[in-house]
């Protein structure tokens, strides 16, 4: 018999309030073990496909590593330097691009020309702006990383916590299902089912998206001669997790640097603009709808309230677990709706079938003869 639903809610609550407390306390703690943990989540498939190939788990495991291991190599050696450099060009670049607008727009609207006029003293702070809180601002976001945890400790431990998690992924998973209360096991696998299709669908799906848009727009704008191609690329793969954002932040960023740098060669700029309307043209037709499907049911604007406020809460570490999060409470919001429209406070008293009526004795044959 199920427990009453009162103290399901109060036990499964108290273990909520618990998970949250301890994210609180050990969020800082833990960073290491949530990004190897996504990395396992992330990798899973992948050594599920080796094993079905005929790899066992340990051999599939191993070759992920090594090939993973390779990438951050050719990462760190030939794109980080670069997307490092070009960063701190563009920020120190920022007071001369201001001023490029400055006179630009004080040519065409010549009463921007009186040095009273707010819009130009507008314009005269942005570059400064930029270049003083640029680099104070890329510097506070290293150093408080690097006050989280050591940068040794985090390269040391996500790779070996990633391998472990990836070895073992399938036995803590059948572990789990073994512990999950009987009575509710089939409504729980479907639940987990469907979070999973979720988180599958947009955190696998769309990182793999955001991985080859920005490898896109990096290396073809850098063919087309933008001086900050790879930052700009690097900017709009990024965003581009979140839906429409990328796009309009990139292009934005990438035709505004191109009128600077290519003013009046227009060739050049419909090219730097034809770069991210081809890019769109890929992603809404071929990359998304066969790597994140049509219906994930994560919403950008619920995907950005829970970065805000898991982040706010939580730090780094509630930014790492807001996605999975609101996976699960849009999957559960959706359930709980379903369970309402079916109860009898929705659809009211009327609509419950009456109780077939009781069945008639039927005297039994000593019972006749006594008649």
């Amino acid at each position: 018999m199920a427990l009453p639903m009162a103290q399901q809610a109060k036990y499964w609550g108290v273990a909520g309030v618990m998970f949250l407390l301890l994210m609180y306390l050990m969020g800082d703690v833990l960073v290491p073990f949530l990004v190897g943990g996504a990395i396992a989540y992330f990798l899973d498939p992948v050594a599920d496909r080796l094993q079905r190939a005929g790899m066992s788990r340990v051999a599939a495991t191993a070759l992920i590593t090594l090939l993973m291991f390779l990438v951050v190599v050719l990462l760190v050696l030939a794109v980080i330097p670069t997307l490092i450099q070009q960063t701190s060009a563009l920020v120190n670049a920022a007071p001369e691009i201001s001023r490029n607008l400055q006179t630009f727009l004080t040519e065409r609207f010549p009463e921007l020309s009186d040095e009273t006029s707010i819009m130009r003293k507008t314009l005269a702070d942005i570059g400064d702006f930029i270049q003083s809180k640029g680099g104070d601002l890329a510097q506070g976001i290293v150093s408080s990383a690097m006050s989280v945890i050591s940068a040794v400790i985090f390269i040391v431990v996500v790779p070996v916590v990633a391998f472990y998690l990836l070895l073992d992924w399938d036995k803590m998973v059948a572990r789990v299902d073994a512990m999950i209360p009987r009575d509710h096991v089939a409504t729980v696998r479907r639940l987990a089912g469907e979070i999973d299709d979720v988180l599958a669908g947009f955190v696998r799906g769309q990182l793999t998206v955001c991985l080859i848009l920005g490898a896109y727009y990096s290396v073809a704008l850098m063919l087309a001669g933008l001086q900050f191609g790879l930052v700009v690329g690097a900017i709009a793969g990024a965003v581009t997790f979140i839906p429409y954002v990328g796009a309009i932040i990139g292009g934005i960023l990438a035709i505004g640097l191109a009128l600077f740098q290519f003013w009046g060669d227009w060739v050049a700029i419909g090219i730097v603009a034809a770069i991210f309307a081809f890019g769109q043209f890929i992603e809404g037709n071929v990359l998304t709808p066969k790597l994140v499907g049509s219906s994930v049911g994560l919403h950008p604007v619920w995907l950005l309230l829970a970065l805000s406020a898991f982040g706010a809460l939580l730090g780094f570490a509630g930014m790492l677990i807001a996605v999975p999060v609101a996976a699960s409470l849009g999957v559960l919001m959706r359930f709980a709706i379903s369970q309402y429209q079916a109860s009898v406070l929705y659809r009211g008293v009327d609509s419950v079938p009456p109780a077939p009526p009781a069945p008639t004795p039927v005297a039994h044959e000593h019972e006749k003869d006594v008649v």
